[in-house]
């Protein structure tokens, strides 16, 4: 199933990228550039047919993992950023008030406070509690009149809190508000039904839950939003058009897309739907647990995020005192052979919600590849380097 050529190390970021790849993945990317390696939607030769053909399957995977009922509602983009700024830049308007939450990414963040600047839009950031908790209650007093969209990150990609998605959904849709969320910490680890839980937009990487290529991600946009293209260009339909199409997906897709990696795209999509996602996020919360367990009886290191036996993504940030994190994480790659990330994750909001913000943390991150030795290697080694670091 995995290459055993793989480079020897135990990886573990996979908040920022799942490594390794399935290599029904890598096979999938080495026949479209062998095969179907031409320009989808621009001819009607065999290989142009085939690279669209490619495009729509990957489509339609993930309209059966996210239980989207049209694929063409599914636009592709390069990564979760890409896709958070059409969705947040092609709907928002002069005027309008924007809820999000304090566990954001830089990618909600920084598009808003653009818009803030540009357009003089309003923003209410919903405070999170210290484990990054937030409330439906919470959002419902934020939401007022001159509201037209909430933006939830389904998962922070700091402390792994999860956001009660559905219940904010209900609301949102009986407040006649849209909802926007940012799947980059759920999408293929934790169940998401665009339909069931009131999304009308879906930002999700195709490079870490969907065990994708990088340069891969998309939006799902319900069929009743009409975005204001980020890009115009060709699409290879209606080309005698001065204007952007109206049709989807062409509306938001002008340029050549990445076939190659689309095509990996899919064959990760279909390894998470043969495995399941209910069997990918129980295995990656037990070995969160098992890092939770190890790390919180070293003495001097404080974990973020939820408590112990609390429901969460597949990471495990924390900090070590007289340790700085970027040494940490420097001495664990050089001296352990183990990948963690270092820093502030792109997410001061959340460092703030943590108390964070002087030092940063390290996020040790599991993935469905990930073994139980793995995990006891990193707490055997935290222990070692905070023992050597004991005043």
């Amino acid at each position: 199933m995995m290459n055993a050529d793989r480079e020897k190390i135990i990886y573990l970021d996979h908040a920022a990228t799942s490594w390794p790849k399935p290599n029904s993945v890598i096979e999938a990317v080495q026949h479209a550039m062998l095969h179907d390696a031409a320009n989808p939607g621009r001819g009607s030769h065999r290989m142009a047919v085939r690279a669209s053909r490619v495009l729509f399957d990957t489509r339609k995977q993930l309209a059966k993992l996210f239980r989207v009922k049209n694929p063409n509602d599914i636009a592709f983009a390069g990564n979760t950023t890409g896709a958070l700024n059409m969705a947040i830049k092609g709907y928002i308007k002069e005027g309008d008030h924007v809820v999000a939450t304090g566990i954001e990414h830089n990618s909600v963040r920084r598009p808003l406070e653009f818009l803030k600047q540009s357009l003089g839009i309003k923003v209410t950031y919903v405070e999170a509690d210290e484990q990054g908790n937030i409330t439906v209650d919470q959002v419902r007093d934020a939401i007022i009149p001159q509201t037209t969209l909430v933006i939830v990150s389904h998962s922070s990609n700091l402390l792994g809190t999860i956001v009660p998605l559905a219940e904010i959904g209900e609301l949102t849709r009986q407040r006649g508000v849209k909802l926007l969320v940012d799947a980059a910490q759920s999408a293929g680890v934790l169940e998401i039904d665009v339909e069931a839980m009131g999304i009308d937009m879906l930002a999700f990487p195709g490079h870490k839950g969907l065990l994708g290529p990088q340069g891969t991600g998309g939006l799902y946009i319900h069929p009743e939003l009409d975005l204001v293209p980020m890009l115009h260009g060709g699409t290879g339909s209606q080309s005698e058009a001065a204007e952007q199409p109206h049709v989807r997906p062409d509306r938001y897709e002008a340029g050549t897309q990445n076939t190659p990696g689309l095509a990996g795209l899919k064959a990760g999509v279909e390894y998470v739907l043969n495995e399941t996602v209910h069997k990918i996020h129980t295995k990656e919360w037990a070995l969160t647990q098992q890092m939770m367990e190890g790390l919180s009886a070293i003495e001097g290191v404080r974990l973020l995020g939820p408590k112990l036996g609390e429901q969460r993504t597949g990471m495990v940030s924390f900090v070590a005192e007289g340790v700085d994190p970027s040494e940490m994480s420097f001495i664990l790659d050089q001296h352990y052979q183990i990948a963690v990330r270092a820093g502030f994750h792109c997410t001061p909001l959340a460092h703030t919600c943590a108390g964070t913000m002087a030092t940063g943390a390290v996020r040790a991150s599991v993935g469905y590849f990930t073994t139980e030795a793995e995990v006891s290697a990193l707490v055997d080694a935290v222990r070692e380097i905070r023992t050597q670091y004991k005043i």
